[in-house]
């Protein structure tokens, strides 16, 4: 099938080639036809997060490009967990495993197309890894693993002090086999991941060579960081998973609104599917009118919309304009503003008692720090309940002011709000 010759080069506009194993070689491949190619995701958790996502859209990015995927879920190395420099991770179960591999496999095939000359194939490591003895694992890649090159791995070195167990150290051993048996049974040619993978990467290509004579590629995208230096990935409750039900669209697409100024054209490259023209207009607009957040916008938007979709993004995008005065309270989603409110800061009162006046609940939410100062509030005009200015300081909501039957949303002049919840 046709190809898109320009691929690489895409690719390192947008700042996704940290490394790569032999680049002219690889875009000689590229460009002579469809390449199979294969990224893997280890199910140590139950959802994937910001930096599966630079891998999942990647492999997008290749597969529109006319190359063929194989995502691979890691029911095998995800019992074991790759190294990590803070320490022994803790093994969850098998049925965990295999649990969490059917929802991260569920979190990756929307981005690809399992149709066409060049359709995406899903495989779990574990459907040739459970069966595999110890003597032909030992004989048949172990034997092509030099010991002191496996000790000179960076997060070895930084374990041997502490302590690192044989299961661990010989993680690189089981992702290597992966890219040997993808090779050789389906003429995978191409494995890609996160610098952080760079050593597990290699390690693969290598094994390739040594026991078949064969030629494979590697290539690795960037750890994307703050302008402070930073990682990404992270919010306020934690990670920035995928799953809605870890972590609200919400609060996912606050995360995206919110980044730096100076992040903004990087990230604009690395997650969404915008053009350079357009990519570079934002950037301009971004350096001449910050205060647009123009680049920041369209950013949320974009990548909310791949990952919970464009009813979701446009769900969420009310709420925001609802909750600064912008749209009726009342035609929200009730869990689009529960979780809204809950990322802004919420408080609560029992439903089975009088309901408390406005004053009372200024304080509440945190919104006045006394009834002294909600009072003043409530006479200079800067009091709002559901975006309605409220001036009676004796104002008490009744129960149609109960948004999805249980929320008040509070507002302090132009920009604080907070939520009060009826339970």
């Amino acid at each position: 099938m046709s190809v898109d010759p320009t691929l690489l080069d895409d690719l390192e506009w947008r700042g996704l080639i940290a490394h790569s194993t032999d680049l002219d070689a690889l875009r000689d491949e590229l460009s002579a036809g469809s390449v199979k190619f294969y990224v893997g995701f280890d199910p140590t958790a139950p959802s994937l997060h910001m930096g599966h996502l630079v891998q999942i859209l990647t492999a997008r990015r290749l597969q529109l490009a006319g190359h063929t995927p194989y995502a691979l879920v890691g029911g095998a190395t995800g019992s074991i967990g790759d190294p990590k420099e803070s320490g022994e991770r803790v093994m969850n179960s098998l049925e965990t495993v295999g649990e969490w591999t059917a929802r991260v496999r569920a979190q990756i095939e929307p981005f690809l197309s399992f149709e066409g000359e060049n359709a995406a194939t899903m495989v779990n490591n574990y459907d040739w890894t459970a069966s595999m003895s110890a003597i032909d694992f030992l004989r048949d890649v172990g034997k092509h693993f030099p010991v002191n090159r496996m000790l000179a791995r960076d997060v070895v070195k930084s374990r041997l002090e502490s302590g690192i167990s044989f299961t661990e150290f010989a993680y690189v051993l089981l992702q290597s086999n992966d890219f040997l048996t993808l090779f050789r049974e389906h003429e995978v040619r191409l494995q890609f991941g996160g610098s952080d993978q760079w050593g597990n990467l290699t390690a693969g290509v290598d094994l390739i060579r040594r026991s078949l004579g064969g030629k494979a590629h590697a290539i690795a995208t960037p750890l994307l960081t703050k302008s402070d230096g930073t990682k990404y990935g992270k919010t306020e409750g934690g990670a920035l998973w995928l799953d809605p039900e870890l972590l609200s669209p919400y609060a996912f697409y606050q995360f995206w609104l919110n980044v730096e100024d100076e992040k903004v054209g990087e990230l604009l490259r690395v997650f969404t599917f915008l053009s350079r023209a357009e990519i570079e207009e934002l950037e301009e607009q971004t350096r001449e009118k910050p205060f647009l957040r123009a680049g920041q916008k369209t950013l949320a938007e974009q990548v909310t919309t791949l990952v919970h979709g464009a009813e979701e993004t446009e769900r969420i995008k009310a709420a925001s304009a609802a909750l600064f005065g912008g749209g009726d309270m009342h035609a929200l989603s009730a869990d689009t503003l529960g979780a809204a409110l809950r990322e802004a800061g919420s408080a609560s009162y029992d439903k089975s008692e009088p309901t408390p006046d406005i004053v009372a609940l200024l304080v509440l939410s945190g919104l006045a720090s006394s009834n002294g100062e909600a009072r003043r509030t409530i006479k200079e005009g800067g009091a709002y309940l559901n975006n309605q200015r409220i001036e009676d300081p004796e104002f008490v909501p009744s129960e149609v002011d109960l948004i999805g039957g249980s929320w008040l949303v509070l507002r302090r002049g132009k920009k604080k709000f907070a939520g009060v919840e009826a339970r």
